[in-house]
């Protein structure tokens, strides 16, 4: 299949594209050119300004993909500036669990109505993360109701590669014994790898699917589970504040106690691992680095 990707040299982005090259595709990747990548003369390169609607018209102008996978749309205007540019027989979002208000325990894909409130065209500043996520759903679902689309669902990706260090970070503070404000350190939550995040967007580009589609490993883990695992295997003590004023508060605070239903996924045939078999291996590696 002949695939264009706007972004995919970042995070798991890198996976997503290495599984489609090794599915076959001829693969071409869109971004603005910055950032180098090791797929050398396995994938074609444009180079093109993904915010900008001129720019993307100017360089997808006549090039039809059989599917197009945007890890790039973060607000509602980046969608329309990507679905008025592009040609394709299916257009692959990538959404968040964040669009759920509130998750839940075995939170499905019917939990967000993509159809509840008007679409607001907005840009990246405009709203907190979980709104923004929402309103670019709410394009897909109210004005691009006519086209083949997947929105994707993840809760967090983490992995070795994960730059933005949120998992690390629990790490590095029971390793230091810096304290940290935590929130709500018992509950259960889901988390999905970051290969695993990549192979699932590559594997749905030929499934007949459309709509939306959740992502995660099976099983939740706490913040406990975690820190006391860091805890048994450095011999360290975390310090945990009591309240959050002038101590680093930790990424996940303000998160709920919840679960992600991947049901929809594997009846597609697609399996994810337990979050169990393989978390404790990426803390050692934080532990160990």
């Amino acid at each position: 299949m002949k695939i264009l990707v706007l972004g995919g040299t970042r995070f798991f982005g890198i996976h997503m594209v290495e599984a489609l090259l090794e599915a076959g595709h001829d693969v071409t990747i869109a971004t603005r050119g910055n950032a180098a990548d090791n797929f050398g003369d396995r994938v074609k390169r444009i180079t093109v300004e993904r915010t900008s609607a001129e720019s993307m018209k100017l360089a997808l102008s006549g090039i039809h993909y059989d599917v197009v996978i945007d890890k790039l749309a973060y607000a509602s205007n980046d969608l329309r500036i990507a679905m008025d540019a592009v040609n394709c027989d299916k257009y692959i979002q990538m959404s968040s669990t964040a669009v759920y208000n509130p998750k839940k325990l075995n939170t499905v894909e019917e939990d967000f109505d993509g159809l509840e409130r008007p679409v607001i065209w907005c840009n990246r500043p405009d709203f907190p993360y979980d709104e923004i996520k929402r309103q670019t759903e709410y394009a897909l679902w109210q004005e691009y109701a006519d086209k083949k689309w997947i929105a994707v669902r993840y809760p967090v990706v983490i992995g070795k590669d994960d730059y933005t260090g949120r998992l690390k970070f629990y790490v590095d503070h029971v390793k230091t014994g810096t304290p940290m404000y935590i929130d709500n350190i018992d509950y259960q939550m889901s988390y999905i790898r970051s290969d695993e995040a990549g192979g699932f967007m590559a594997y749905l580009v030929d499934k007949d699917i459309t709509g939306a589609v959740n992502g995660a490993s099976s099983g939740t883990i706490s913040l406990r589970e975690i820190v006391n695992y860091v805890e048994e295997k450095t011999g360290k003590k975390a310090v945990l504040a009591e309240d959050s004023e002038d101590v680093d508060k930790a990424p996940y605070n303000g998160d709920p106690e919840f679960s992600i239903n991947t049901d929809k996924a594997r009846a597609l045939g697609f399996k994810f691992t337990d979050i169990h078999d393989w978390i404790y291996e990426l803390l050692d590696y934080y532990i160990e680095g």
